[in-house]
């Protein structure tokens, strides 16, 4: 199903092969569903990927606001174990009919059961498997991987608003503009990259070196590396895009993980050029045991708008020179 649904969703243009292959060898190393690691790719949202398995099975999502708050009496009517076993969640009744939230709506034999237990008439809605964790948590107790808390989070952290967003943008916008010198630009960087990861550094390119330049949560003060054959670095800087997955303990790695002090399950690597030439390369994640809830637009926008403060600051120390 999980390659049915990845091509389903590359015949509609809501991602790219290219993309599907990622999510793909991303679910080998992390599991769980398809749409699970699309979403965790930040490729699509998880309201997105619910319209679409509302499109793909032919049946209705199950609403966040319906979910939010299921009284206890519809919650009684389908036990922990059976609500574990099938994944699903009772959200709302109404007579002798059940609506239920279920990640295969199309099992009739999850359907038939639920329908002989309950005594009533089930009807099926599809939910993420993102949200149906979280609701199982919620009101079953039934705990979810770190993971899953990670990208979809508790329900008592509010999201930011888009206003804050964009008063936030614009503070970081006005930092890039007003910086006087390299060392600024890529302090304002790491600094705006908390957003998104408690881990960061950047590492300049020279030659077939790269040279720890500045960090945060991490020391690569004084740090050289060779770009190996088959390090994390090279693969970025031959393939000029970005990295997402863990970093392999292999031998050509083995600089980079005495850095880190152990080995990611999940870490991000970005070039930065200028003028189609990789000047350095951004390294985060959420520290060795904790999956990256990493925002790439964000992080690219930030990445954009560093590259043309250095663009800015070298033609202003020219012009002085003059």
């Amino acid at each position: 199903m999980a390659l049915k649904l990845g091509e389903a969703l590359v015949k509609e243009s809501l991602i790219t092969r290219e993309q599907l292959k990622l999510a793909l060898e991303r679910q080998v190393i992390f599991g769980g569903r398809i749409g699970t690691n699309i979403v965790e790719l930040r490729i699509i949202t998880e309201k997105e990927l619910s319209g679409f398995l509302s499109w793909f099975f032919k049946v209705p999502a199950a609403e966040p606001a319906l979910l939010a708050s299921i009284d206890s009496e519809t919650i009684s009517c389908i036990g922990r174990e059976l609500a574990e076993k099938y994944k699903t969640i009772p959200f709302k009744k109404d007579r002798n009919r059940l609506s239920v939230a279920m990640l295969d709506p199309l099992s009739m034999k999850g359907v038939d059961e639920l329908r002989f237990i309950t005594g009533y008439d089930i009807v099926p809605h599809v939910i993420t498997e993102l949200r149906l964790l979280y609701i199982l948590e919620k009101y079953y107790g039934i705990e979810r991987d770190l993971r899953y808390i990670s990208i979809f989070g508790k329900e008592e952290e509010k999201e930011t608003t888009q206003e804050d967003a964009k008063v936030q943008g614009k503070k970081v916008k006005e930092e890039f503009a007003n910086a006087r010198d390299k060392d600024e630009v890529i302090g304002i960087l790491l600094s705006a990259s908390k957003k998104i990861a408690s881990r960061a550094a950047i590492f300049v390119l020279k030659g077939e070196k790269l040279e720890g330049w500045k960090s945060r949560g991490l020391n690569v003060q004084n740090t050289e590396m060779a770009v190996g054959l088959h390090s994390i670095f090279t693969e970025v800087i031959t393939g000029r895009n970005y990295y997402r997955g863990p970093v392999l303990s292999i031998p050509e790695n083995e600089p980079l993980l005495a850095i880190l002090s152990g080995v990611p399950q999940d870490c991000l690597v970005i070039p930065i050029q200028m003028r189609d030439k990789i000047i350095a390369l951004m390294y985060a994640d959420n520290g060795n045991s904790s999956v990256l809830d990493a925002n790439l637009t964000y992080l690219n926008t930030l990445i954009k708008l560093a590259t043309l403060s250095l663009e800015i600051v070298i033609l202003r120390n020219k012009i002085m020179e003059l």
